[in-house]
């Protein structure tokens, strides 16, 4: 028979969603910031090149975006098996996540 405790799967449970609320309200702002970044830095692209001071390859710099997805779809598989073996963790961690980058 399986040895399983209630409170240890709870406490992993319960912990696993306070840090992944943590995690997820982090991940919200610094997300927020990066956007801001990125953002400011294409406008600063886009006035350099009309005073043309600079000179941006646009299809190279799209080009890089485009594999950079590619490679986030292939490593997604690995990430799932992962956290299908820590099952009450991921759940919780999972769920903590959603919740704290929905309300942060």
């Amino acid at each position: 028979m399986l040895d399983v405790d209630p409170a240890t799967l709870a406490l992993e449970f319960g912990g696993s969603a306070v840090l992944g609320g943590v995690f997820g309200v982090a991940t919200k702002q610094v997300a927020k910031l990066v956007a801001v970044i990125i953002g400011v830095q294409l406008m600063a692209f886009r006035y350099l090149e009309s005073q043309e001071i600079l000179i941006v390859d646009w299809n190279r710099l799209s080009a890089g975006l485009i594999e950079t997805q590619a490679q986030t779809q292939r490593q997604a598989s690995h990430w799932f098996e992962s956290v299908l073996s820590m099952l009450s963790v991921g759940v919780g961690f999972t769920s903590g996540f959603l919740i704290g980058f929905q309300r942060g």
